[in-house]
């Protein structure tokens, strides 16, 4: 049967997806080689859009669609089982399958995008306590308005979030990739390293300050307790949902050259080009109670008070829009791959899916999307931006 090549037109989704999978490293003999990678990789993708959450379910729906899957590619030799899936996916570096990531993304949805919002997610269930090891804690990147997700990078057993966000700042950045965006990380990276590597990208940072700059939180706590209003600007808005109202009060200063000048005394924080401090006031009203928060932010881009509540907006958006949905929808929390890159890789191929899932457009919920992926060719067909059936 030929291959769908002829057919594709313009660069598709789909097109850009092989095109990158091709230039993914095989780790086997090319003599041994019976399943080419892309081959591979494109059935996990495939099987994951379609709500297969393992690879012996994966391998299955691949049998069962194998004429569908030999429009795109020739799979001389049917498909793999499942346990041999397992093998391959742990022996794939992780880190050229981020950047094969990163790369379609690029090419596949060329805007810039003008918010990003970077967090951490543990899959709780990849751990082995028998080898001390503990379980995948990945670093990923969300555009908030579009979202899309952007890259990852995984969290080395030794370290944590702090080493791995540079890594996947410096992916991002490659080809003027943040440049104009506003990226938002929470506290742990409230360091000069890390909003460095954002300016240096062409990008402002917006950084929570917490706790773990206690000095730099109580001065900002006292400027915005005796700051005149005219140099203040401040919005509010409310939130009704989930049994509670919430009323958030953002306010900003750009008042904030009195951060920067000689430093003060040894280790001091020094964040590059500060141009903006801000205090968000929630109040939550419960049904049996009332709760209020205060936290401050820090950020190189001028922000107004408008602004600045639509970027932390949608720097918890992450929360509800990718990891809710990695766990709920996606199994991401259940997964129990424990062995060499496994965990790692199929991290990435569910944001391969969750990209390509969350592109189509129609109303329906990104888990009924799968639901349907999985029972109709001609819908998979849609998600991957083939031409009608």
């Amino acid at each position: 049967m030929p291959l769908i090549d002829p057919v594709f037109g313009e660069r598709s989704r789909l097109r850009a997806l092989l095109d990158h999978f091709s230039e993914i490293k095989d780790p086997r003999e090319p003599w041994k080689v019976a399943h080419p990678l892309p081959e591979v990789l494109l059935l996990v993708v495939c099987g994951t859009i379609a709500d297969c959450d393992d690879y012996d379910h994966i391998a299955a729906w691949g049998k069962t669609h194998l004429p569908f899957l030999r429009e795109m590619r020739p799979y001389h030799y049917g498909v793999p089982g499942g346990r041999w899936l397992t093998l391959l996916m742990n022996r794939i570096d992780p880190g050229l399958f981020s950047e094969c990531f990163t790369a379609w993304v690029r090419e596949t949805w060329p805007d810039r995008p003008d918010f990003v919002a970077i967090d951490g997610k543990t899959s709780r269930r990849s751990h082995d306590r028998s080898a001390g090891k503990a379980p995948l804690h990945l670093v990923s990147a969300f555009a908030t308005t579009a979202r899309l997700v952007l890259g990852q990078e995984a969290v080395s057993d030794k370290s944590n979030e702090i080493n791995a966000i540079p890594v996947l700042v410096d992916r991002l950045a490659a080809k003027d990739g943040l440049k104009g965006a506003t990226v938002s990380i929470d506290a742990i990276a409230c360091n000069a390293s890390i909003a460095t590597a954002i300016t240096a990208a062409g990008a402002q940072y917006l950084l929570a300050v917490k706790s773990n700059q206690p000095t730099l939180r109580a001065e900002i706590e006292e400027y915005f307790a005796s700051a005149p209003a005219e140099v203040l600007d401040t919005a509010t808005d409310w939130d009704k949902g989930h049994g509670r109202i919430e009323e958030r009060t953002v306010t900003v200063s750009r008042e904030a050259d009195w951060l920067g000048g000689d430093r003060r005394f040894p280790g001091e924080l020094r964040l590059p080009g500060v141009a903006t401090i801000i205090k968000v006031r929630s109040r939550t009203e419960l049904k049996d109670r009332c709760r209020t928060d205060t936290r401050y932010y820090i950020s190189s881009a001028v922000l107004t008070a408008l602004v600045a509540a639509e970027a932390i907006r949608g720097h918890w958006g992450i929360e509800n829009r990718l990891h809710w949905v990695l766990d709920v929808v996606f199994g991401d929390d259940q997964a129990r791959l424990r062995t060499g890159h496994g965990a790692k890789n199929m991290a990435v191929v569910r944001h391969f899916a969750i990209n390509l899932v969350r592109a189509v457009a129609d109303k329906q919920t990104i888990k009924l999307r799968r639901k349907v992926a999985g029972w109709d060719v001609t819908y998979l067909s849609a998600i991957l931006g083939l031409p009608p059936r």
